[in-house]
């Protein structure tokens, strides 16, 4: 059996079947993929050529794959056999820990939640049962009191029968655990084998150089496109057809499409399309940088957008666009780019990187709105040197957890807007988390697990998973389906041209009609060259010693206040951010930072940097009966019209108003500002001349707000 496999795998590297063979095989791959557009005459003349560039290829490139030698595959294989067994062996002694651990658990269940919870329904039975006045009441008390000693009987039978399990399982505790142990040495050992192995094959020369890569990028794009796809859109017209023809002549484009992971679902004529028309609609007067940028955002939204993206728009907006608009989000992001408003390492970052930016179903002007309302509301979330928290933390900060206020959602607003009115569960926060990111221009995915929906996004440091579990407890909607080979890719791409090595290996499993494997956790085993990518990976991985982030955000999965430490970005006060002003009118402004109490952040109340200059107050979500003050001279005494100049990111706030320590306090209700700055509706108030105080305070379960400034006009 094992000479059969091997005589396969030499076949694989040196040369095999028939050119045509491999078209029909690609074909097979992408027609659930493609729809099928029906060829015209002329079509089918242009599949024809389309299938007889792919087998000239697939005849050169397989001419030059180097010969590897027998004994060396055979060692290779012997390593993977090993490793596979001890796998096996570290995982079934894994199972046999954990049913220690189950046990434990099924006892402490027995001893505490069953017998314990009996006992108290029999002390309680027992009391109604002396405080009972009427037979009726008795035979009750009685009927209880029975029903919680045969449940505590049964919960003794279980303890006993429980704990019996849990005393043959630990007698053999400590047996299990050297097995443990050694299984996962020898776990250990099997990789560091199976890793030498594939060094010892001897294709290091084959996969450092760049000398088949444009072949091997052209073979997979039309291999991946099928004929009959490209046939589909030339047909089109000449001017179709030359865009194409453009495009497979491209080497560096072709080999930047393949790095990037092809396009989706192997729609590369609409690709195409797109590609051709942000060209025509983009802005001619750029750097060299930002030409290079913009180019690699266009590639990627062409890649990510060759299925058209359903968009999501306000229920109450009948006539919005089903789908997004690709050249038009292509547009917002350079708009965006060219005026600052995205992260600093947007500019930076790979094709692969801009397609988990562009990807979202939100409307361009819900992306700008996102960034806007961020600037004004909390922007110690935008300039927080903590990027595993940066753009996102208003998840925690900002949308509660719970649906009882989903009910309130407003058909006028988009469907982000109206999460960070109302709140939600882990799905919602997950989503608007998401869209946070993305409207900065951040990479991120979704993330589930299993009964949870959560998030990982990209942090300089790398991939961080917010509001779930640690890596390995889910999945992504990518080609790494699984969130570990998700991560390890991401691991693997940040080492740059070394990362080359993976997909060069990939790409000739595809000349080989390998079935695409990407990653070591698939259900799937991979064959030779994928199999080979996947090791070099791990390599790869190594060379750069990357790290493995931990989840933040766990204990607000499902909460809404987290344990762990919040950092405050600091912020240098001035006299002139604290200046209380009176103009010629006597108007008296008072900027929201100049309060005497508090006089610096204390976390609940938070002072910092405003977009519009100077500084604001913010008030955060969930602190209740915080006070902020203000002392001040006034020239006049009398009536004056007081109004703040506010944000508010949802519906139903106020402030509670004390002027000079009166009895009463006056309610400012708060407009709902969809996270804008708007005044507040004017009230009435009475000055002294001279020193006059202010104290605000809020009540119940306060939502956020962000204060700018008060203003005090006299009524004359």
């Amino acid at each position: 059996m094992r000479t059969k496999f091997i005589n396969h795998l030499l076949t694989a590297i040196i040369i095999t079947a028939t050119c045509t063979s491999s078209v029909v095989m690609a074909k097979k791959k992408s027609a659930k993929n493609n729809p099928t557009t029906p060829l015209t005459a002329g079509g089918q003349i242009l599949a024809s050529k389309y299938t007889q560039q792919l087998q000239i290829l697939k005849a050169d490139l397989t001419a030059s794959l180097p010969r590897v030698d027998k004994r060396r595959i055979s060692a290779y294989t012997d390593a993977l056999a090993a490793e596979a067994t001890a796998k096996s062996n570290s995982e079934a002694a894994q199972k046999k820990i954990d049913a220690i651990g189950k046990a434990k658990g099924a006892v402490g269940h027995a001893k505490g939640k069953w017998i314990g919870g009996a006992d108290k329904g029999i002390a309680k039975a027992k009391v109604a049962l002396q405080k009972a006045k009427s037979k009726a009441e008795r035979d009750a008390a009685e009927k209880q009191l029975t029903n919680w000693e045969k449940n505590r009987a049964d919960g003794v039978a279980a303890l006993k029968e429980r704990q019996a399990v849990l005393d043959k399982a630990m007698a053999g505790q400590k047996n299990a655990q050297k097995i443990m142990a050694d299984a996962k040495k020898t776990l250990a050992n099997a990789k560091i084998e199976t890793l030498k192995s594939v060094s010892n094959l001897g294709l290091s020369t084959l996969l450092t150089s760049d000398k088949l890569d444009a072949k091997l990028a052209k073979y997979t794009v039309m291999s991946n496109a099928t004929s009959a796809g490209l046939a589909a859109f030339a047909q089109q017209g000449a001017e179709q057809e030359k865009m194409l023809n453009t495009v497979l002549s491209s080497e560096k484009l072709l080999t930047q499409i393949s790095i990037a992971d092809g396009a989706k679902n192997g729609n590369y004529g609409r690709a195409i399309q797109i590609y051709y028309d942000i060209s025509n609609a983009s802005s001619k007067n750029k750097t060299q940088a930002d030409k290079d940028t913009l180019q690699r955002l266009a590639l990627a939204i062409s890649l990510e957008h060759a299925t058209p993206i359903k968009q999501r728009n306000a229920v109450a907006k009948k006539d919005a666009p089903a789908t997004v608009d690709p050249v038009k989000r292509y547009l917002h992001y350079e708009k965006a780019l060219l005026n600052g408003e995205l992260d600093p390492a947007f500019k930076y970052m790979s094709v692969w990187d801009y397609r988990m930016v562009v990807d979202g179903q939100e409307p361009d002007e819900i992306l700008t709105w996102g960034r806007e309302m961020l600037r004004n509301y909390r922007p110690d979330h935008i300039s927080t040197p903590d990027y595993r928290w940066r753009y996102v933390a208003s998840v925690r900060s900002d949308v509660p957890y719970g649906s009882q206020d989903n009910k309130y959602d407003e058909d006028q607003l988009q469907f982000f807007q109206n999460i960070l009115k109302n709140g939600g569960i882990c799905g919602r926060r997950a989503f608007f988390g998401r869209f946070s990111l993305r409207a900065f221009g951040i990479p991120t995915t979704a993330r589930p697990q299993r009964g949870h929906a959560a998030l990982a996004h990209w942090t300089p440091a790398g991939w961080v998973i917010n509001l779930g579990g640690g890596w390995g407890a889910g999945w992504t909607k990518t080609l790494y389906k699984q969130d570990t080979d998700f991560l390890a890719t991401t691991q693997a791409r940040s080492a740059g041209k070394q990362f080359l090595q993976v997909k060069r290996a990939q790409w000739i499993g595809n000349v080989m009609d390998e079935t695409p494997v990407y990653g070591l956790g698939s259900k799937r085993a991979p064959e030779f060259w994928y199999g080979i990518s996947l090791y070099i990976q791990k390599n790869v991985i190594k060379s750069v010693d990357a790290k493995t982030l931990a989840a933040v955000g766990q204990d607000i999965a499902e909460a809404n206040e987290t344990k762990e430490k919040v950092l405050v970005t600091k912020v240098t006060m001035t006299a002139k951010d604290r200046e209380i002003s009176v103009n010629n009118n006597g108007v008296i402004t008072i900027p929201a930072v100049a309060s005497t109490k508090p006089t610096k952040s204390s976390g609940k109340i938070i002072f910092m940097d405003s977009y519009l200059g100077g500084k604001q107050l913010h008030y955060s979500r969930t602190s209740k009966h915080q006070v902020f003050e203000y002392t001040f001279s006034a020239k006049s005494a009398g009536k004056y019209q007081l109004t703040a100049n506010v944000v508010t990111p949802s519906w139903k706030q106020s402030l509670l108003l004390t002027v000079n320590s009166a009895e009463q306090q006056t309610k400012i209700e708060l407009p709902f500002t969809i996270g804008m700055w708007e005044k507040t509706q004017p009230i009435t108030i009475e000055l002294k001349r001279g020193k006059n105080q202010l104290t605000f305070t809020r009540e119940g379960s306060a939502k956020g707000i962000t204060i700018k400034d008060f203003t005090l006009t006299p009524i004359k």
